[in-house]
């Protein structure tokens, strides 16, 4: 059915129906394509899409689509360069699609699996305009994935050449050009208005004086109607949802500022307040840009200081060489051992492999791989090690989202983000109420200084000073830390650092660094062929003490052994010629030799039912390991775990203070279980460990710190990762991280004292309504300035940055 009415606007994106317009189930739409999405949402029962938000849809006029442009996604190799991850049955890939912009968007973005099923996961990344989409691969392509996102108006932009590219942030280019506006009617109404101001009026005469005010009333209806736009529809969301947001008194301030002024001017004959009006938008949207901008660079300096201290073991010319991620470059040939986090995506190159994929897809069982065949980034090596090389750019960004996946993630008790968000509604009550007092105080007196007070109070009181100081003192902390090498999952972390009263350590490869240790074998006399295959065994292991046997060896060649396993925090074995060797503890090996050294960690070595020998490790604790812990007794309660047999108690009873409680012969289980009991005691837990053998007391404390030295010690299951180098500076960090807290505390005060002031001024009339508009984007740089420098002169009195550095005060 075709209509007429050219004035009709579109069900589906608002536009006006330029010409005839479509029909269907008695609404319009301006082109057959909203006309189709509409069909589509319809069909599948989607329709409380337009029910969240208003005309939510993109205009489908100018959508060019042809039968083939996606014809390219049948291309496997295209298809290998833009998957994140696939296995024999799922498919994970990330699209950017620039026309979310809404609720609706994310609502129906987010329930795509009832459009298909094969549609498993999506997951909608506002910020960033990105989709996460799982999906069953054997039962749709994705060309079909993206054909359906187009269907329904969010077209994929997909880009091969722009994929490992950053993009700089930017401000939102809408708000941009309603500043624009707003400045340019604002400048030409305080032009109009100058001769009022000058009390030169009547020098105009009165119609000159009248065309002044009328051109006025002109100029502020853009500013009302468009550049306020943005706020109208925050305050609308928020009064659907049966909240009340900080947009809400600004539209209540405007709105009764816009009428009384149409009051003065039409009804009493006199100049208004149009101009002020002018100016209080246009000084809004003025701050509006500059938290949009704050906020960004922020988040973009976040992104670009979290990436992972991951060592990749690199194999060129028959050498191993430990390298930084960020150098690592497709076509390398990398080594990866058992445990270990595979960083990129990259072909199979020794015979097979086992990876466990939990980190991505959630299941545990390890999945085989065979020689040729692709293993993505995320994947976790089971068994000895494997070479693999490199097919794909490291994605820091992919390691980033598995690092803050929500299965990893932890309470949130006590924090002061929650509070502000907590407070900032209370505050907006309180705000309207305080703005209807002062109203109905006035009106009976004075009606022009009645919508004053009411107006002025409205726009002053801001609890955006209050919102944005926690955010921004967390910001900062969170790049001080990643300039001393301390990398932090989120803002929650430096939190729940502020709150830690009980401090946990592991022993070996934490508290003792395999570098310092000094190492011997007592036995027979090892033969070059036995060395070779202890060597082959040690590669294949990333516990510390094995590290300092391979560094022992030194240079000699790995010979060729098979089925080798590691049992954690026990031992390893391995087949060689038909014989059963075995590397390990005392128990391990089952050796009932007596006589043993009364110190240091002992790995015997067997082979078949001849016991050789055994190494004698003495641990070497780590630079500045002993003023960490003295300086850490005083103000935490501190334990020791370790898996080793408790040779050393004595030693380190002697070096470290008598508060530490030792635990030796903890396995990985046992260290879970003595976090658990921790914190069922009402301890805040803090957990250093390997990120590895310590995976699950990691997870278990509060937070749980992993320390990177040479290997790839990245978990998901870790809060933070600590490069070994900055160790000595822990108690720092700690001390920081509760300075932070307390600065955030300081601005919440400064943020209701101006509120106080402000209110306390306003209810009497004393305060203009342009002044208000200036006084509001103030406080909050003010909060910003203060936070800023707050955070960065701490740091710099707790050694954590140096004045001398030219990036300390950016």
């Amino acid at each position: 059915m075709i209509s007429s009415d050219v004035t009709t606007r579109c069900y589906h994106c608002g536009e006006n129906c330029e010409s005839d317009s479509l029909q269907f189930e008695d609404k319009n739409f301006c082109c057959q394509g909203c006309k189709l999405v509409y069909e589509v949402l319809a069909s599948n029962d989607l329709c409380e899409y337009y029910s969240i938000e208003n005309k939510p849809g993109a205009s489908q006029k100018d959508t060019k689509k042809s039968s083939n442009q996606f014809d390219y996604l049948n291309d496997q190799l295209v298809v290998s360069k833009l998957l994140d991850f696939k296995n024999d049955h799922e498919s994970h890939i990330t699209f950017y699609i620039p026309l979310i912009h809404c609720a609706s968007c994310i609502w129906l973005l987010e329930n795509l699996f009832q459009l298909n099923p094969a549609i498993v996961f999506s997951r909608v990344d506002f910020i960033k305009k990105k989709v996460q989409v799982k999906f069953l691969h054997d039962k749709i392509s994705l060309m079909e994935v993206v054909k359906l996102l187009s269907t329904i108006g969010y077209e994929p932009k997909i880009s091969l050449s722009d994929l490992d590219k950053k993009t700089s942030p930017s401000v939102d280019r809408k708000t941009l050009t309603k500043l624009g506006v707003a400045g340019f009617c604002f400048g030409n109404m305080m032009l109009f208005s100058m001769p009022e101001y000058f009390s030169e009026a009547k020098l105009l005469g009165e119609g000159f004086k009248r065309l002044f005010d009328y051109l006025n009333v002109v100029l502020a209806l853009p500013i009302v109607f468009y550049a306020a736009s943005d706020y109208y529809v925050s305050a609308w969301n928020a009064v659907k949802q049966k909240a009340v947001n900080m947009d809400v008194p600004i539209v209540l301030g405007i709105v009764a500022f816009f009428l009384f002024s149409l009051w003065e001017i039409f009804l009493q004959g006199n100049a208004g307040y149009m101009d002020s009006l002018g100016g209080l938008l246009f000084f809004l949207l003025l701050g509006k840009v500059y938290q949009q901008k704050t906020f960004a660079t922020l988040e973009f300096d976040r992104d670009y200081k979290s990436y992972f201290p991951i060592a990749v073991t690199r194999v060129s010319q028959n050498r191993e060489e430990v390298i930084p991620l960020i150098n690592l470059q497709v076509g390398d040939l990398i080594l990866v051992r058992d445990e270990e986090l595979i960083p990129a995506d990259a072909i199979l190159l020794s015979e097979q492999a086992h990876i466990d994929y939990s980190f991505v897809t959630g299941e545990e069982i390890p999945v085989p791989k065979r020689k040729g065949e692709v293993i993505y980034a995320g994947g976790r090596q089971k068994g000895e090690a494997i070479l693999l090389t490199i097919q794909k750019s490291p994605s820091q960004g992919y390691l980033t989202d598995l690092w803050n996946n929500e299965s990893f993630g932890k309470n949130t008790k006590n924090l002061l983000e929650p509070l502000a968000n907590r407070i900032s509604g209370v505050f907006t009550w309180t705000v309207l109420s305080i703005a209807l007092v002062a109203f109905l105080f006035w009106i009976g007196t004075d009606v022009s200084l009645a919508f004053k007070a009411f107006t002025t109070v409205l726009i002053v009181a801001c609890p955006c000073a209050l919102s944005m100081s926690t955010p921004f003192t967390l910001g900062n902390t969170l790049r001080i830390f990643g300039r001393g090498k301390f990398y932090l999952k989120n803002a929650a972390v430096v939190e729940r650092l502020a709150l830690v009263d009980t401090l946990v350590f592991d022993k070996t490869g934490t508290l003792t660094d395999p570098a310092n240790a000094s190492i011997s074998f007592s036995g027979d006399e090892l033969s070059t062929e036995t060395k070779s295959i202890i060597k082959a065994m040690v590669e294949q292991s990333t516990h510390p003490l094995s590290n300092r046997i391979n560094l022992f060896l030194g240079d000699v060649p790995s010979a060729k052994v098979s089925q080798i396993l590691e049992e954690k925090g026990k031992g390893l074995s391995c087949r060689y010629l038909g014989q059963a060797v075995l590397l390990g503890s005392k128990e391990f090996v089952q050796s009932a030799q007596d006589g043993l050294p009364a110190s240091g960690n002992l790995v015997f070595l067997k082979i078949e039912e001849t016991l050789l020998g055994y190494f004698h490790i003495q641990s070497g604790l780590r630079k500045g390991a002993e003023n960490v812990i003295r300086d850490l007794a005083n103000g935490y309660e501190l334990h020791v775990l370790s898996g080793d047999h408790s040779h050393e108690k004595e030693s380190l009873s002697k070096t470290f203070p008598e508060k530490v409680h030792f635990n030796f012969n903890q396995s990985p289980v046992d260290k879970l279980d003595y976090l658990k009991s921790l914190n069922q005691k009402g301890k805040n837990t803090l957990m250093v460990g390997d990120g590895l053998n310590d995976a699950g007391a990691l997870q278990e404390s509060q937070v749980g710190v992993a320390i990177s030295d040479q290997v790839s010690h990245f978990s998901p299951a870790s809060d933070a990762i600590l490069d070994a180098t900055s160790f000595a500076k822990i108690p720092q960090f700690l001390s920081f991280a509760k300075s932070s807290r307390m600065i955030i505390k300081i601005s919440f005060g400064l943020s209701f004292l101006y509120n106080i002031l402000g209110l306390s001024l306003a209810v009497q009339g004393i305060l203009s309504p342009v002044l208000c508009a200036i006084l509001m984007p103030l406080s909050s740089i003010s909060v910003v300035v203060f936070t800023t420098l707050a955070t960065n002169f701490l740091a710099i009195r707790k050694g954590l940055i140096h004045v001398s550095s030219s990036k300390s005060w950016k």
